[in-house]
């Protein structure tokens, strides 16, 4: 067998299997967003873009990826590098802080609908307190701010353990030799952590940032849960259109602005920190 045909053959059954489950059906999402019954139209997406719900819609999933991925991230960086200094139980924190990733999104936005419902563990403890005369609902229209405080935290604790494993794993691919030669020239550990971890970090970055951010644009299952219709999201649009109304070329539609949102972010977050030619660890 012919050397250079080898790499081919080895990334040929990835290549057939992104071809089966990723473009033939983007292509037939594609083809009922831009098609009716009249043929090639951009009717979906008008029907979508005049929608009173999809401005309000767009800016819910904004701001919750605003709010929710910086405090991921400075928490991921904190967690990675406090596991990294370990020198016993390293193992047993890191099991413990990345237990919700084996919680479904639905299940973690029950778990903390137990604590904010009105007669949840949030309410029964101020209650106790004397902070409240008798148990409020805290998930309401009047409240909207809990509401999307309460959705902020279920993401933050279901979440932050994808970018924390990512992060070990790139802290780890440090040599230790940088940081011992820092400290013999009296670089502090603030210094250590911005000129050594961070710029040798950037490839790690990158990926649990892209990943990130394109799961917070595909969040769901945790806003219904929590805010169901009182705080609307494009992916539960989506979900609407295309079970509650069955309007698949709408729902097609925002499927592929929430596609084309995703790829704008990713291209931002790989141009800011991206890795020069020639650097390596």
């Amino acid at each position: 067998m012919n050397s250079n045909r080898l790499p081919y053959l080895l990334i040929l059954p990835v290549t057939l299997f992104l071809c089966l489950f990723f473009l033939y059906p983007f292509f037939q999402v594609a083809g009922q967003a831009f098609t009716n019954d009249q043929g090639l139209t951009l009717a979906n997406f008008e029907r979508v873009f005049s929608d009173w719900k999809f401005p309000i819609s767009l800016k819910n999933t904004l701001l919750l990826a605003a709010a929710v991925v910086p405090v991921q991230l400075a928490l991921a960086l904190l967690m990675a590098t406090m596991v990294n200094r370990m020198k016993k139980g390293r193992d047993i924190v890191l099991y413990i802080w990345t237990i919700p990733l084996g919680i479904s999104d639905l299940a973690a936005g029950i778990i903390w609908l137990a604590i904010f419902e009105q007669s949840g563990f949030l309410n029964s403890m101020m209650h106790s307190l004397g902070m409240i005369d008798r148990p409020t609902s805290l998930l309401s229209y009047k409240s909207m701010g809990m509401v999307f405080l309460a959705i902020a935290l279920a993401e933050i604790w279901r979440a932050t353990a994808i970018m924390l494993v990512i992060l070990v794993a790139g802290i780890g691919l440090i040599p230790k030799e940088y940081y011992e030669a820092a400290e013999v020239f009296g670089a502090s550990p603030w210094k250590r952590f911005t000129r050594i971890t961070l710029p040798l970090l950037r490839p790690s970055l990158q990926t649990a940032l892209v990943l990130r951010v394109i799961l917070a644009f595909e969040i769901f299952a945790v806003v219904a849960a929590l805010g169901g219709t009182l705080f609307p999201v494009l992916m539960g649009e989506t979900y609407s259109y295309q079970f509650d109304l069955l309007d698949s070329g709408s729902a097609a539609a925002i499927a592929l602005v929430i596609l084309g949102i995703s790829i704008a972010f990713t291209l931002v977050i790989l141009r800011a920190l991206r890795v020069p030619k020639g650097a390596q660890i």
